[in-house]
């Protein structure tokens, strides 16, 4: 309504309501606010201040206090005595603070949502676990898979028995050792299962010097790249219905989680294999692709309808949850006249300010 206030003595209500999107009727009421609700008439059959201070007093009296107002007023019907319904009683009780629930039920805690960047491989990992069937129905084993969010490189994975946190430590350490982590480079993200969250697996964070994230209960979307590279290696036809041992398991995950590494064009990096981004070879191939590209425009220009075509590159960082885009409205006051423009980023804006 603001707005409307600058606007309307220049260009009057109608254009002014129509220019900022703004319904005539609200503004009409907004000049002509509701008079203040006249306080309730006391009804003649309500109890009085002393008939509600004594329904108080038998309440919290001792033989009373611990029992609910159907209790009560069952007991004191016995006795020969009235003194209001039982709605009445909980309608005392609540204006003097006393009803709540009696069972001491848990309060959920308000988990933070993790927001993590990366724009440079090892950075930041991504872990988890997933179930394979076994020989027979009801047995699995488990996956243990560590991604780099930045290059989707798969640095490290583990198949075995169980889930346990001894096995990810020990996977999470010769990981750090390969790659050749130092103190304070890395954040490791995984969620909340019981191997992710325990406390030996903290203190291997703190002993390598990496920092640990997790993921909201119940929110896959704070692990999206460990659950995009799940089903993509489960939907392969190399995947079996079900393993017949454990080395059945690890002889055809290591193949295909190589597969994945080096000869999968990740539609998320360009169409480039997660290996060529992990290993610096990106920018090289995108060139050598753009060569090809400009020599096929040169033969036949009229095929490309847009243009030079453009080779893309994969994107300069990859996010958890990255922060919102706030929008904004932006008014500029030129010559006593008020011109809206349309919403655009803070990002956008930011950039217009800096090119000026």
């Amino acid at each position: 309504m603001q707005g409307l206030v600058f606007l309307i003595p220049i260009v009057g209500i109608i254009a002014a309501c129509l220019a900022l999107g703004v319904n005539r009727a609200s503004y009409y009421r907004t000049q002509k606010p509701k008079p203040p609700m006249k306080p309730r008439p006391r009804p003649a059959r309500a109890l009085g201040e002393n008939e509600r201070a004594h329904v108080l007093a038998v309440l919290d009296s001792d033989p009373f206090m611990d029992k609910a107002p159907a209790q009560v007023y069952a007991k004191l019907l016995e006795d020969g005595e009235y003194l209001c319904s039982m709605r009445t009683m909980y309608r005392v009780l609540d204006d003097a603070s006393q009803v709540r629930e009696r069972r001491a039920q848990r309060r959920h805690p308000e988990y933070v949502k993790p927001q993590l960047v990366a724009t440079a491989p090892n950075q930041v990992w991504t872990w988890d676990t997933t179930k394979l069937p076994g020989p027979a129905k009801g047995t699995y084993y488990t996956l243990y898979v560590i991604l780099d969010i930045f290059s989707r490189y798969v640095v490290g994975w583990q198949i075995a028995r169980s889930e346990s946190a001894k096995i990810a430590q020990r996977l999470i350490a010769a990981c750090c050792e390969q790659q050749r982590v130092v103190q304070g480079q890395l954040t490791v993200h995984a969620d909340r299962g019981s191997p992710m969250i325990a406390k030996s697996t903290a203190q291997l964070y703190v002993d390598l010097g990496i920092a640990q994230s997790h993921s909201r209960p119940h929110v896959s979307n704070d692990n999206p790249y460990s659950e995009a590279n799940f089903k993509t290696i489960k939907y392969r036809p190399e995947m079996p219905e079900r393993f017949g041992s454990i080395e059945h398991a690890r002889a055809v995950m290591a193949p295909l989680l190589g597969w994945y590494n080096t000869v999968h064009y990740h539609t998320g990096l360009a169409l480039l294999t997660p290996a060529d981004v992990h290993h610096g070879r990106a920018p090289a191939i995108v060139a050598a692709r753009q060569l090809v590209l400009d020599a096929a425009h040169v033969r036949h220009p009229e095929r490309f309808v847009n243009g030079r075509p453009i080779q893309k590159s994969p994107p300069p960082a990859a996010w958890i949850n990255p922060p919102p885009m706030d929008q904004i409205v932006i008014a500029d006051r030129i010559t006593d006249r008020i011109t809206i423009t349309d919403r655009i980023t803070t990002a956008d804006r930011i950039k217009e300010v800096a090119a000026h």
